[in-house]
């Protein structure tokens, strides 16, 4: 066994891999509902969690102390694992609101201070924090994960190939974090600045063509001592090893349960189209990492109002038209699978800055985006 992979391990889980299966990862903000300010209170959920059964195997830490992640688990299809996560949603945020906090969705924390925020006790994550540093610590940020099962290692790398050049339009769509330090940052999405941006092994990967080219790439960071587990490389697109699945985290964390689901549905579609084109020859555009690069810059800065690069015909096109884009190209999929994503018009970005537009302050635009994320997550009624 290579330390710290075990490809052996990692070919037979996806060889029992089932297309089509979906996993659910929500990142949330814990926050006190008076003062809005973020709370270090994961431990105190955790413990409370810690009697509910289902609960406590559905809930995970992240970097910081005032973040916690729902996970929905397998879902043997998208149906199943939105109801999964549905049911969490609504024993957690009841739990929460028993220890007197809320949860917040959007990518970042409009003014919190990072250096006020905890490093959360773990192994994984005292090795983040001693790696990077200064870049760890910054990273107080929220996402969206979606999981979606692919049948063989070989296949799955190189649907990952195709999915570099959808990941810009994803995030374009998804974007719901233009503050931070209490300012506007001017960005759509300053969580990917702040993450993605900084993070070693994040953003845009290489295309890695199979399976052996991508194992080569995780010998070599072994072998040079750059990481020493498989979670140290933190692709916006990658092959779980552990679960067997194509691993898209991209998008912000979203203020509703409604453009959660939404943003899951048009993920899952993506990674099945994707692996229909590998499966039928679809050629894949022939693009460097530095040109998507180009997208994935345009995606931050500028969300779904910018223009966006059609590197095929080498000529923009309007932001604007990045969702449609989407469903035209997963239309096949979606309509097999009866896959119907409903997003608004506006996404949080773009309502969040027409607010602030209107006069309203931050805090009062992050106030009612809370409200909206208790009201639609988990209605007190439904917990």
């Amino acid at each position: 066994m290579t330390p710290g992979i075990n490809f052996d391990d990692a070919q037979e889980v996806f060889t029992a891999s089932v297309d089509g299966t979906v996993g659910l990862e929500e990142e949330f903000a814990i926050v006190d509902p008076e003062t809005l300010e973020l709370v270090s209170r994961f431990d105190d959920l955790r413990l409370a969690a810690s009697a509910h059964e289902s609960l406590d195997s559905a809930i995970a830490g992240e970097l910081i102390r005032s973040e916690i992640e729902i996970r929905s688990g397998r879902g043997e299809d998208l149906a199943h694992a939105q109801q999964l996560q549905q049911d969490h949603r609504a024993s957690l945020f009841a739990l929460a609101r028993e220890q007197g906090l809320a949860l917040a969705a959007t990518g970042t924390h409009p003014w919190a201070d990072y250096r006020d925020q905890q490093i959360i006790d773990t192994d994984h994550y005292r090795r983040v924090e001693s790696d990077l540093r200064w870049v760890a610590s910054r990273n107080n940020t929220f996402s969206l994960h979606v999981h979606v099962g692919v049948n063989g290692l070989d296949r799955a790398v190189r649907v990952c190939d195709r999915l570099r050049h959808v990941l810009p339009a994803l995030l374009a769509v998804s974007a719901s974090s233009p503050f931070l330090d209490g300012r506007d940052t001017g960005l759509h999405s300053v969580r990917s600045q702040i993450f993605t941006k900084s993070f070693p092994r994040c953003g845009i990967p290489d295309a890695y063509g199979s399976w052996d080219g991508f194992r080569r790439y995780l010998e070599t960071l072994l072998a040079v001592e750059s990481i020493v587990e498989y979670t140290q490389v933190w692709w916006s697109v990658r092959p779980h090893l552990s679960f067997g699945t194509v691993e898209v985290r991209i998008c912000d964390a979203q203020p509703t349960a409604a453009e959660s689901d939404g943003l899951a549905q048009l993920i899952t579609a993506c990674v099945l189209q994707a692996a229909r084109d590998e499966d039928e020859g679809v050629p894949i555009p022939d693009v460097s990492r530095g040109l998507l690069e180009e997208n994935f810059w345009r995606a931050i800065r500028f969300g779904v109002e910018g223009k966006m690069i059609d590197f095929e015909r080498l000529a923009e096109y309007p932001g604007a038209e990045s969702l449609d884009r989407l469903l035209e190209w997963t239309a096949p999929v979606r309509s097999e699978h009866g896959i119907t994503p409903e997003l608004p018009a506006l996404n949080a970005t773009q309502r969040q800055r027409g607010q602030l537009a209107k006069g309203r302050s931050i805090r009062e635009i992050y106030a009612d985006l809370l409200r909206q994320t208790g009201d639609t997550y988990a209605p007190e009624t439904v917990a």
